[in-house]
């Protein structure tokens, strides 16, 4: 596998190894040593798959106290998927990693603890596939608002599908009483 870092420390994308001919193919999604010896030493808790339409754009989720860390995979279609910096005291607070996931390139996404995610549909749907290193927990769970003017996402679209939960977001000035704390150990 490949590993890429990213701008911000933690955040990867990871290109797995993929063996293929004529029948198909086939990749480790996830090998627990070889991630590991990548930095990624997590157990995870929870596998979560979702279905969306083009145009739907899920988030900006995180849970503070209980945070997750998310390893993203595109099973079926192409998200652009975003992971924003919201632990203060960051020195990348408020920035944010926007990756292209699809079916064709293959690549994941890591999202440590301690960061907001989203992502929007490209494709006509998608099938998006997380590990998740904590369990959900909805007394945990708070909206940062998709289109924060304060984050500079540039989605695409100023009318994508949202949910009502989601098109009710609060911005990060907002939430800051309700973000996690930056430990740089």
């Amino acid at each position: 596998m490949i590993v890429i870092e990213t701008p911000i420390p933690g955040v990867i994308v990871i290109e797995p190894k993929i063996f293929g001919d004529s029948r198909g193919f086939f990749c480790e999604l996830f090998q627990s040593e070889r991630y590991a010896q990548n930095g990624m030493r997590r157990q995870f808790f929870q596998d979560n798959l979702s279905r969306s339409v083009k145009g739907t754009l899920r988030g900006l989720h995180f849970q503070n106290p209980k945070p997750q860390g998310k390893l993203i995979t595109a099973l079926r279609g192409c998200v652009l998927d975003v992971a924003v910096d919201i632990r203060v005291g960051s020195p990348t607070f408020g920035k944010h990693v926007m990756v292209e996931l699809s079916d064709e390139n293959r690549r994941q996404f890591w999202i440590p603890p301690g960061f907001a995610h989203g992502f929007i549909v490209q494709s006509d749907s998608a099938d998006l596939f997380y590990k998740c290193d904590e369990l959900y927990s909805p007394a945990d769970e708070h909206v940062l608002q998709w289109n924060d003017p304060g984050l500079g996402i540039k989605w695409g679209t100023d009318n994508p599908i949202l949910s009502t939960r989601d098109k009710i977001g609060r911005t990060l000035a907002q939430l800051k009483d309700r973000l996690p704390k930056y430990d740089p150990a």
